[in-house]
């Protein structure tokens, strides 16, 4: 097989990143470890910028996004038992976020590669990249276990394919910088059966630890509580994760928080992490491939999308212009927001997570820092503006290099 781009994943990096390139006229291929129903049914977070939405909406797949995902002007912030509305929409001049599960973007992006005929090979076996240093890169593959060896070879391969996938791994270990941060936080996430909340996000910092009240449907809601990453789900029952979730969110003027049946429930660990550069020879990487945010902003599935927003001009820019530039300062262009993301991300999350490490001191200082972000403006403007996303900047990293 042959084709332009050979593209390892079929998460929301990989799908986009198809998409996009058909819309250029680019024919890509996308190999995927999982099968469909493991893609779009894997339940994820769903916070969308508004570049993002912006993005579904320009190229055609936002249809199902604007009737079923919930737009929201602002979040809550709190701390004392006491809610603060940070209105991002009026902070912003207009940008919105959108709640949207991740796997509900997987099945739009799915649904509309097979209906332009993309080709996309899920459920695959044993995929290996080779001559990544040359200007004939291949990918070898296999469709299910056993069975015979198949090969792509292609101009360039995009490594979509996660954390734990092999293409980060293909940039040599004398050139790959990876830095990451390990969080002394888990979250203990949920699905429930009960009525929506609250109209808009509530992240909400209590002694006890934090918590975050969100929402996937008129029907089913999600919510999270910091717990210890190591901890055991077994230890949690129904009835203590509805004690914990109450404590933590309940406020003086006597809101209380309600409950139903949790139909799922797990814990994951907190990390950032950031590999340099994010290309090598003919391989470019994205997505958690690439960098990895704690969820507190909101920002992993939004990365994603505008990596891929810049690699597709630079692979358009090389085949209608013979344009090898903006190929190759994809790394440079797309770390300068990842790295903005990482500190806004790593911010939200130091100052909302309780650090049962931390001093009397430390801990006023946490207080402290709330109480300033919720009365001043110009902070609450500098967090909106965060939070809806930065724009992608298209500028020399020269500056910033020099500093990390």
């Amino acid at each position: 097989m042959k084709t332009q781009v050979a593209i390892i994943g079929a998460g929301p990096a990989g799908l986009m990143l198809s998409h996009l390139l058909h819309l250029e006229g680019i024919d890509s291929i996308i190999v995927e470890c999982r099968t469909r129903e493991e893609i779009e049914g894997t339940i994820r977070a769903g916070v969308l910028e508004q570049g993002t939405v912006d993005l579904m909406n320009a190229t055609g797949v936002g249809t199902r996004m604007m009737r079923e995902g919930h737009v929201h002007h602002g979040i809550e912030l709190q701390y004392n038992g006491i809610r603060h509305r940070v209105n991002m929409y009026e902070l912003t001049e207009g940008k919105t976020i959108m709640v949207y599960p991740q796997h509900e973007i997987i099945k739009d992006l799915v649904a509309r590669r097979l209906k332009d005929q993309g080709t996309i090979y899920f459920n695959v076996r044993d995929v290996s990249l080779h001559n990544i240093n040359t200007d004939t890169p291949k990918i070898q593959f296999r469709k299910e276990e056993n069975s015979e060896l198949l090969e792509i070879t292609c101009d360039f391969i995009a490594g979509c394919d996660g954390y734990h996938g092999p293409s980060r791994k293909m940039i040599p270990d004398e050139i790959r910088n990876e830095k990451k941060q390990i969080y002394p936080f888990g979250w203990l996430g949920i699905l429930a059966k009960t009525p929506i909340a609250n109209p808009e996000l509530i992240y909400a910092n209590h002694d006890r630890g934090f918590a975050l009240i969100s929402t996937r449907t008129p029907q089913i809601q999600r919510h999270y509580l910091q717990v210890d990453p190591n901890d055991d789900i077994a230890n949690w029952s129904d009835d203590r994760i509805w004690s914990e979730l109450k404590t933590r969110v309940e406020t003086k003027d006597g809101w209380t928080l309600p409950d139903g049946p949790i139909i799922q429930k797990n814990i994951v660990s907190m990390r950032s992490f950031v590999c340099e550069p994010m290309q090598y020879g003919r391989l470019f990487i994205a997505g958690d491939a690439a960098h990895i945010v704690p969820p507190t902003g909101a920002k992993g599935l939004n990365l994603a999308m505008s990596d891929v927003q810049v690699l597709t001009k630079g692979v358009a820019a090389f085949y209608h212009c013979g344009d090898k530039d903006k190929m190759q300062r994809y790394s440079d262009i797309a770390l300068r927001r990842v790295w903005k993301a990482q500190r806004f991300s790593w911010w939200m999350t130091t100052m909302l997570h309780r650090n049962h490490n931390h001093s009397p001191f430390e801990r006023g200082i946490q207080v402290s820092e709330l109480a300033y972000v919720t009365s001043s403006r110009a902070a609450l403007t500098s967090l909106s503006e965060n939070y809806t996303g930065l724009p992608i900047e298209w500028g020399s990293m020269e500056a910033l290099h020099s500093q990390v």
